[in-house]
This record gives structure tokens, sequence and C-alpha cells, in this order.
């Protein structure tokens, strides 16, 4: 097991001060590892579906995908310098936010997870799923889930 601690974010001002929160709990010192999933776009904007060809070069496709990792990674490296924690690694993950989380954690290893909850009713987190549900019933370590003031 390793002793680094997962910051997540999604590029919100929410993730940001959950993160900070979280931060506030954490023994001063460990290892810390900032990351964000990006959800795959749908692949049939360039396969088409039945009839439908594709409406989306291959091209276009890949370019647009290195520019929101792009995007992503420059927001992870501006909250790592507005959480003051300069060591911190920056990674971007792709997939299922939850299960993308999850599985990370257990291959690094990592001693933590810190992330929000954006503060969804229970009806709209049953229809619609909870990252932050999924990573406390699925982590293979200890879960900070902060939430913020309405």
């Amino acid at each position: 097991m390793s002793d680094t601690i997962l910051l997540c974010s999604d590029g919100s001002e929410l993730a940001a001060k959950a993160v900070t929160a979280g931060l506030a709990l954490l023994r001063p010192g460990a290892p810390l590892e900032l990351v964000s999933v990006l959800e795959p776009l749908d692949p049939t904007l360039v396969t088409g579906t039945g009839f439908a060809g594709g409406m989306v070069a291959p091209e276009v496709f890949e370019a647009n995908e290195q520019d929101r990792e792009a995007a992503t990674t420059a927001e992870l490296e501006q909250l790592r310098t507005d959480l003051g924690v300069a060591d911190a690694t920056v990674t971007v993950l792709r997939g299922d936010a939850g299960g993308a989380l999850c599985a990370y954690a257990e291959e690094i290893g990592a001693a933590a997870i810190v992330l929000g909850s954006r503060g969804r009713g229970g009806i709209r987190r049953a229809v619609l799923g909870s990252v932050s549900d999924h990573v406390v019933r699925h982590a293979p370590c200890p879960v900070i889930v902060t939430s913020h003031p309405h």
C-alpha cells in the first residue's frame, strides 16, 4: 500500500472547495495526487448507427479528445497551485468516474480518496447515480466525502 492520497476533482468550484476541506483532515506530508476522470465521448459520433453515418471525422474526434485532456490537465494544475500543494502529481483518467477512481486507487494502493458530494437529493441520486456513493461502496481504501453549504 502506498501513502498516496487521491484528491478528486471534476473541475468545478464545488469540487475545489471539497478537496480543500478534505485536505484539512489529512496528515501533513502525505504524498498527494490530483485526479480527474474524463467520461468517454459517444463513439457513434464517428461510426454512426444503423443507416445513419457518423457526424464527426475520426481526426476531429481525436483532436477533441486531446483538447479535453489538455483542458482537464490545466484545471488540475491550477487547482494544485490554488491549494498550494506544488508536490502533488496530476492524473487524468478515462472512463466511468466512480469505477475509474476505484480501479486507480486499487492499482496504486492509495491510502485514501478525497472527493466532494454535489448534494443531490435522494431521488435524483437514485435515478442519476452518484460518484461519491459508488466510491464509498467500492473503494479499496478509506474515503473522505466532503459536502458544501447550500
